[in-house]
């Protein structure tokens, strides 16, 4: 690995590394590891493109997304012609991301808590998507059915959330306990999983979710994408 640049943050520092086998860039925050990408930006990471996918079946123009990290799957969302608005409470990761993982000049970011800015800001979205985690966990009140409840009057009538989880191992309840408190504000609740994979992630969608299909790879990036096909293909 090469240290591409480093970036102190009050909310724990930046790395951007290189692999030297592959030419892939990785964001790193503390020990946290929150995206990998190629040249182009595009995600190597499974869950990136699983979500991905179900955004694009779900047809959604208009997207939130409350954390960024290297953004890659804004980026992603960008080249098909969604409309981007980006949340993250930590100023460097836009510049990180604008900088070395190809994140467009044309998504619009926002420096404040998620619910800061649900409680803050007008308007609607096709999608929200909630990948915010610090120090490896998602901060409670971002999954309490309390944010929950300010999300939905935010989504279209055809709209959807998809929320990343992180799931230590079969017994970690973390999905189940998302997917309870999304009830409380949705019908219709429905988990992504990969069973038997430890330090794995789970997506928890609600909304408009209910035709859904599990998602494919949609788009390639330039290496690994035998791996991300793999990674689908086990959920």
């Amino acid at each position: 690995m090469i240290t591409v640049a480093e970036r102190k943050s009050r909310f724990g520092a930046i790395t951007i590394l290189k692999r030297k086998a592959t030419g892939s860039l990785l964001y790193v925050q503390g020990d946290s590891f929150q995206s990998e990408a190629d040249e182009n930006g595009i995600s190597l990471v499974g869950y990136i493109h699983a979500i991905f996918g179900l955004i694009r079946q779900a047809r959604a123009k208009s997207v939130l997304m409350i954390g960024c990290g290297g953004g890659t799957l804004a980026t992603m969302l960008a080249h098909i012609g969604c409309t981007l608005t980006v949340v993250d409470i930590d100023p460097h990761a836009f510049l990180l991301a604008r900088r070395y993982f190809r994140f467009p000049e044309s998504i619009t970011c926002r420096v404040a808590d998620g619910c800061q800015y649900l409680l803050s800001e007008q308007g609607s979205f096709d999608a929200v998507v909630l990948d915010a985690f610090r120090d490896g966990f998602m901060p409670d009140h971002l999954t309490s059915s309390a944010f929950f409840a300010l999300v939905r009057p935010r989504l279209t009538s055809s709209g959807s959330i998809f929320v990343n989880v992180h799931v230590e191992n079969d017994l970690d309840d973390s999905p189940d306990d998302v997917a309870a408190a999304m009830a409380n504000a949705w019908p219709n609740v429905r988990i992504l999983d990969r069973e038997g994979q430890p330090h794995r992630n789970a997506i928890v969608m609600a909304g408009d979710v209910s035709e859904l299909q599990t998602p494919t790879l949609t788009m390639r990036p330039a290496i690994q994408d035998d791996e991300m096909i793999a990674e689908l293909d086990a959920i």
